[in-house]
């Protein structure tokens, strides 16, 4: 009996002391906030060409120029309001005719020979969300190397949109069909604007899908204007402003 007694007394000396000990150390719990910034400025940098079909600027693209001997497109320009590219426009070969005739721009060729719609890109990375327009004119009427006009041709852009992988809020205003004059005046025509709050991010301006890539830039001539057996020539300028869009 005296031995049971003393292991019990034991075992409560322990069972007490194993309780007491958990109250006793028990860990207190503190906090601290650390900060996390991070900055951004405007990119002055020049922004590489991308696939209209699938603008991602990850995944830049080598446009062909039909017009140059080399194929190299003009550069684009620098800053962060900046027109990165430009589609010139190859009507082709055609045999002279004195009914009115219609041809249309071939489609815009990638390196490696794929063919897009023909676009112009633009890209607005001020960090600003400011708004901006962008137009274009034709500099006079088409000419050949004796500078003799192709009187009244006249260029129509059709089936215009804007494509993009931005989140910022599209352009409101984007123009599916438009003449360039056919007097060769050079006015202006306002095609896409961009309200304040729209168009930060890369756009390009496409002119077709994959199915009329090459029927959506026409150009019109008439039957009676003489032609001469020469390559005639024209130039378009594009101008992106920081002026937004008032609609």
């Amino acid at each position: 009996m005296k031995f049971f007694k003393v292991t019990a007394t034991s075992a409560l000396l322990v069972s007490a002391l194993s309780f007491g000990g958990a109250s006793a150390f028990a860990e207190e719990t503190k906090t601290l906030d650390s900060n996390a910034i991070v900055k951004f400025k405007a990119n002055e940098n020049v922004v590489t060409p991308v696939d209209p079909e699938n603008p991602d600027p990850n995944k830049p693209v080598v446009p062909v120029d039909p017009t140059t001997p080399d194929g190299k497109p003009n550069p684009g320009t620098a800053g962060p309001l900046s027109i990165d590219f430009a589609s010139s426009l190859d009507f082709g070969e055609n045999v002279i005719s004195t009914k009115d005739e219609q041809y249309f721009a071939a489609a815009q060729k990638l390196e490696g020979g794929e063919e897009k719609p023909n676009y112009v890109q633009v890209t607005d990375n001020r960090g600003t969300e400011a708004g901006w327009t962008l137009s274009v004119k034709q500099n006079g009427q088409f000419k050949d190397s004796q500078n003799r006009e192709l009187t009244g041709a006249k260029i129509t852009f059709n089936n215009g949109a804007v494509k993009t992988v931005s989140k910022s809020a599209e352009p409101s205003t984007v123009v599916s069909s438009f003449d360039l004059t056919a007097d060769g005046t050079g006015a202006v025509q306002n095609v896409v604007g961009a309200k304040a709050g729209e168009g930060a991010g890369t756009y390009v301006y496409h002119f077709g899908d994959a199915a009329k890539k090459a029927e959506s830039i026409t150009l019109d001539v008439p039957g009676a204007t003489t032609k001469y057996a020469d390559e005639y020539k024209t130039t378009l300028t594009w101008t992106l402003s920081d002026t937004p869009a008032n609609n």
